[in-house]
């Protein structure tokens, strides 16, 4: 039997739960295509995954990792290859769906009952290989190395369907982005310049400040000594930003609705600090204030998120370079707020 390196979980709990193991290398079954990885980006959804909860039903031993770009190694019988060979650099849609639903059908496939992210409720890329459904590759940006290609997926298609699709974001609008150097936040800064916003950030240090106004932020607060709700209203001549980009929660979340202005949207897409906010209804049905949910987005975004970025007009961040092995460590340093961008690992 074939096997292959990776770095897998048989129990939840800290980083040292991620130990190094050779298991079976997998063989593409129909329609489905086997990639070789080169590069696979951290999320704080690992993290998640990897402390465990009543949601996640993990088959053990457990791969995370949902961003990765790589080659194609063998297509299984009846792949549809589409123009593609083996050897060809891809990315891979972190997002799985059945396929014949009508949520999939109708182009919104991550509200599909059957949606999985990879490395959350299936198999991820901490490892040499990884096999998909042939409609899960995306075309490979030519001006990205296989890093920064990883470094794109997760959090420019969460980011993307949260401002675009949501939030509706559009010129002249000010957006409050928490956690600008977070994957998610580095994502978000970018769509909005791109779509003629304002953006008024925030970050836990002056140095992920300086780098989230490289990236095109109007103004940066420090959460950690600064009044993010007064910075708001003084941003906007007391009126109250447009959109709030959440993915903080917590007690963040409740003040994010009165950094709104009336009628303003308030998107979220997690909660890195604490799944329970107290909030006054008041405030929301009173102003008028929409409140968005939002994960991941539709396969074909994705398209459009790396036409933008072989375009130049969207740009991977990435804080270091990790081997696979240093899992844990990639680990401890999100989970300690010491990157900007994002930490990829490479087998």
């Amino acid at each position: 039997m074939a096997t292959m390196r990776a770095v897998v979980l048989r129990e939840h709990g800290g980083p040292e739960v991620l130990r190094e193991e050779n298991i079976a290398k997998p063989d593409p079954g129909p329609g489905q295509v086997r990639v070789k990885i080169a590069a696979v980006a951290v999320n704080h959804l690992d993290i998640w995954v990897r402390r465990g909860g009543p949601a996640f039903k993990l088959e053990y031993p457990h791969r995370l990792g949902a961003d990765i770009a790589g080659t194609i190694d063998a297509f299984g019988p009846g792949a549809d290859q589409g123009g593609l060979a083996v050897g060809d650099r891809v990315v891979v849609n972190p997002g799985v769906s059945c396929g014949h639903c009508q949520a999939c059908l109708s182009g919104a496939d991550n509200l599909c009952r059957n949606y999985h992210i990879l490395g959350e409720s299936t198999q991820g890329g901490y490892s040499e290989y990884l096999v998909i459904p042939r409609q899960n590759l995306a075309p490979f940006p030519k001006n990205c190395s296989f890093e920064q290609a990883a470094a794109v997926l997760l959090p420019f298609l969460t980011a993307w369907q949260m401002l675009v699709r949501k939030a509706r974001v559009s010129a002249g609008d000010a957006v409050l982005i928490h956690g600008a150097g977070s994957g998610v936040g580095v994502a978000a800064t970018q769509i909005c310049k791109l779509f003629g916003a304002r953006v008024l950030a925030t970050a836990s240090s002056e140095e992920k400040l300086a780098k989230a106004r490289e990236l095109g932020a109007d103004e940066t607060i420090n959460y950690q000594s600064e009044d993010f709700v007064a910075a708001a209203r003084a941003f906007t001549g007391k009126r109250g930003v447009d959109i709030v980009f959440e993915h903080v929660g917590g007690e963040t979340f409740e003040r994010s609705i009165k950094a709104a202005r009336n009628g303003g949207r308030i998107v979220t897409c997690g909660a890195t600090s604490g799944f329970k906010a107290s909030v006054d209804l008041r405030h929301v049905f009173f102003r008028q204030i929409e409140i968005l949910g939002s994960t991941m987005g539709p396969k074909g975004d994705l398209f459009n998120v790396l036409a933008q970025v072989e375009a130049g007009a969207l740009k991977p961040v990435i804080d270091r370079t990790l081997p696979l092995a240093q899992a844990g460590d990639a680990h401890r340093l999100l989970e300690e707020r010491r990157a900007f961008g994002k930490i990829v690992l490479t087998p």
